[in-house]
């Protein structure tokens, strides 16, 4: 399976992520190495197994084995901590302080790639996670290791691709 079959697997009325899909997956402001993780990263937080399925085996092509692992990582990571710093948010100040209290280590190590993919990676997730807190974090740590905002957007479109592209596929599979 590839990008391709997921294309192909969408239904008419989601013909333009069908489309946003095709462009994403051919240019890219991004690195490979970026695109490509942005895919798998975005793919994994979207918890649909097709989609991963899918955009994996067309990043396996893109990715050494040491950033597919590092960008699984940072999905899981961030499906973690997207949660618990979310929710410290909503739950206000009193709770500003308290420390997380989770191991996090892959962060700091990167997951074995450079820090700005790992971060670009982990601000991918927290846009499909919907963590404001993690987003504006991740945007910022990447802009200060010298992405572009076109870079960033890049990132932020391929990980919106992918949730909407999972949201139809999702819909197919159960409606039948």
């Amino acid at each position: 399976m590839s990008i391709e079959t997921l294309r192909s697997a969408l239904p008419e009325w989601a013909k333009d992520l069908s489309l946003n899909l095709s462009t994403l997956a051919r240019s890219s402001s991004l690195s490979e190495q970026q695109q490509w993780g942005t895919f798998v990263a975005a793919a994994a937080a979207t918890r649909n197994e097709s989609v991963l399925v899918q955009v994996v085996e067309d990043a396996r092509g893109h990715l050494s084995e040491e950033a597919l692992k590092a960008a699984l990582g940072a999905a899981s990571i961030m499906a973690m901590n997207n949660v618990a710093y979310r929710t410290r948010h909503f739950l206000g100040e009193a709770y500003a302080n308290e420390r997380m209290g989770l191991r996090m280590n892959i962060i700091g190590s990167a997951g074995g790639v450079e820090k700005v993919d790992f971060e670009l990676w982990s601000l991918a997730v927290s846009t499909i996670n919907g963590c404001e807190k993690c987003v504006t974090s991740h945007e910022a740590t990447v802009r200060g290791e010298g992405l572009s905002t076109e870079q960033v957007w890049e990132a932020v479109r391929i990980a919106s691709t992918l949730a909407g592209a999972a949201q139809a596929i999702s819909a197919v599979e159960t409606l039948g």
